[in-house]
């Protein structure tokens, strides 16, 4: 199966011990970041360092027309023709095997959506599907099922009409309504859409985990209900879309694979093959890339059973990694600001006191080294705030307050220990009543390098009036 690995290997996997060092050795290669000059003590306010590079990845193709070539908008054309004709003769919710027995039997051809109204109700997702009553956003929704095809009027403009078929049979369009009304916890907590991708796609969790002892793979209620929970989330997540060329028109998908149910659980393969098949028949190029994180060793077996479902294209966009990479990974295609902490990010449900807007900076303490963050504190009587990741932790940690004056005591904020590589993020303040600064301390005694975000502001009181 073709895909961007990180932190492993082609997928054919020898002994699981050889395997494991060679990930070891070759995560130190794929995964090390490049080093940025920085002095032993660091004065936060002055640093500003881009945090992590934009990845390459899967590039989505131009919704522009004029970016088009030319065999690829005459698809276009052809399959606003297709569509133009199925609207207008009212065919298009009839699948073509029905279609084509009832005109060698002499039947009559009936759209199965009755109302003489259907040629101005057609939509998917909120697009007109009328080419001549519709806008820019129908060329990038039919654009999206020509990919899917090759530019292939013909497949393309079959994989609608099923789509629609499909979607009016499940009652897709409401399902969103079902979640308000049938609410489950236990999904919600596996599945959800938190915040946008480096490139402003929204970033839908998938956390398998969460599902092991549910026992809705057991029966085929439950099953059922887990493809239903799967759609709403594409559903939510495409309400999230701008159809528009130069727009936002596709989602990130991020999988972790961590205490996920094994293939071998009875109702894991049945309900892995029931997703794959009807987001990949009914969502067309919805998904910019998947991030499989934490995968474990039998992930490549589960690999090599569901690679015969999946496209090449839909294939393209996967990435592995192995659970040692998987908050480097993650940081490459997501801000530190918009990364949830349990995923080495900055992100706090319900944070009142820093937002997507506020920078987040980066230093790197070498193997054995001491490194020092300054956070400057002049006016007297002002709070600060800050957050601070190291990733994989393994390392000393300790805060205090220096105050200007020499004559002055240091204030311990926080005593030195050694946090471990499950620590989650260090959000702390502290008040001054003398000028002076905050200084964190990150002592690395490991062999390896670690990276450390953080970020920070001052909070001042008002001046009293008169």
């Amino acid at each position: 199966m073709a895909v961007e690995v990180v932190n492993t290997e082609e997928s054919s996997i020898p002994q699981e011990e050889m395997v494991e060092k060679k990930i070891e050795a070759e995560a130190e290669a794929e995964t090390d970041p490049v080093p940025v000059q920085t002095e032993k003590k660091v004065e936060a306010e002055a640093v500003t360092v881009p945090v992590v590079e934009k990845a390459a990845s899967f590039r989505e193709e131009s919704n522009f027309l004029s970016d088009l070539k030319e065999s690829e908008r005459k698809a276009l054309f052809d399959l606003r023709a297709r569509v133009e004709e199925a609207i207008s003769t009212k065919s298009l919710f009839v699948e073509k095997e029905k279609e084509k027995e009832k005109e060698e039997e002499g039947e009559e051809v009936k759209c199965v959506d009755e109302g003489d109204k259907l040629e101005e109700e057609v939509f998917l997702w909120g697009v007109p599907l009328l080419p001549t009553k519709g806008t820019d956003a129908t060329d990038v929704l039919l654009l999206k099922f020509l990919r899917a095809r090759e530019f292939k009027p013909k497949e393309a403009f079959d994989m609608l009409r099923k789509t629609l078929i499909w979607r009016k049979s499940q009652n897709i369009d409401s399902i969103l309504c079902d979640e308000k009304n049938n609410p489950n916890s236990d999904l919600d907590e596996a599945c959800f859409i938190d915040g946008r991708d480096r490139e402003g796609h929204p970033v839908c969790y998938n956390v398998l985990g969460g599902l092991s002892n549910t026992g809705l793979f057991e029966t085929e209620e439950g099953r059922e209900s887990l493809v239903r929970w799967r759609v709403r989330m594409m559903e939510k997540g495409i309400g999230m879309l701008e159809f528009e060329p130069g727009q936002v028109v596709s989602m990130t998908q991020v999988v972790d694979l961590k205490d996920a149910p094994r293939p071998g659980k009875k109702g894991v393969r049945a309900v892995l093959k029931r997703v794959v098949d009807v987001l990949q028949d009914n969502y067309p190029e919805m998904v910019a890339r998947t991030i499989f994180i934490n995968v474990p060793f039998w992930y490549y077996a589960l690999s090599a059973i569901v690679a015969p479902f999946l496209t090449q294209r839909t294939k393209s966009k996967f990435i592995l990694s192995r659970p040692a990479a998987t908050n480097e990974t993650l940081l490459k295609y997501i801000s530190p600001e918009a990364l949830p902490i349990a995923y080495g990010g900055l992100k706090r449900e319900g944070d009142t006191e820093f937002s997507l807007e506020d920078d987040v900076s980066e230093m790197f303490v070498k193997a054995n080294s001491t490194e020092t963050i300054e956070i400057p504190a002049p006016q007297v009587g002002s709070t600060l705030v800050w957050d601070l990741s190291v990733l994989g932790w393994e390392v000393n940690y300790k805060e205090e307050f220096i105050p200007s004056d020499e004559g002055s005591y240091a204030v311990i904020i926080r005593k030195g220990k050694k946090l471990n590589s499950q620590e989650g993020l260090v959000h702390n303040s502290f008040k001054n009543n003398e000028a002076g600064k905050v200084v964190l301390t990150i002592e690395n005694n490991s062999q390896k390098k670690k990276k450390v975000l953080y970020r920070h502001k001052a909070k001042f009181l008002p001046a009293k009036g008169c």
